[in-house]
């Protein structure tokens, strides 16, 4: 199995009067430019996906539904799972992954450090590795039987300024 771990694009500005409940925060105009980019950049990569788990939050929710509309996803592959959200239980996420989900192509959409975490976890046992996805950052691991423990093989993970490499680098053609 392949999984990929996206974090959410760049939200507006925490703001408390605005926005009291952060989990209502939505993307910014930057963050949404920026997320559909990176989705046409996948898309042209090729990247299949089977299924989409987000976090229920807006801005990871809005990061995953630009991702499902770009990489051709019906409705029905996008996922909302608690587990996600800001401190989830990554053992919660595992198994419920195992139980309930048996895909080869796998992306979530979540937040930092808890998706850094599920990596390290997944990599080396450990949620400890000074790993850190930056805002549209994405990692893809190789998994043969997803574990909560050292079970995969890191493939790649993608800075979101390289996003801006890409688009120079388009424009430049």
């Amino acid at each position: 199995m392949k999984i990929y771990l996206l974090r959410h694009a760049i939200a507006v500005e925490r703001n408390p009067n605005k926005y009291p409940d952060d989990a209502l925060r939505p993307l910014s105009d930057a963050g949404r430019k920026k997320m559909a980019r990176f989705a046409k950049i996948l898309d042209k990569m090729g990247l299949q996906i089977d299924l989409l788990l987000s976090s229920p939050l807006l801005r990871a929710r809005q990061t995953a539904e630009i991702a499902r509309k770009r990489l051709h996803l019906k409705k029905n592959k996008l996922i909302l799972v608690e587990a996600l959200g800001p401190a989830g239980d990554p053992a919660k996420l595992i198994a419920e992954i195992n139980e309930k989900y048996s895909v080869d192509n796998l992306l979530l959409v979540g937040h930092e450090p808890d998706l850094s975490s599920l990596i390290s976890l997944l990599l080396s046992g450990e949620a400890s590795l000074p790993i850190t996805l930056k805002k549209a950052g994405m990692g893809c691991l190789s998994v043969e039987k997803l574990a909560a423990g050292k079970c995969a093989r890191l493939e790649w993970l993608f800075n979101p300024d390289l996003q801006d490499l890409v688009k120079d680098s388009e424009m430049n053609m």
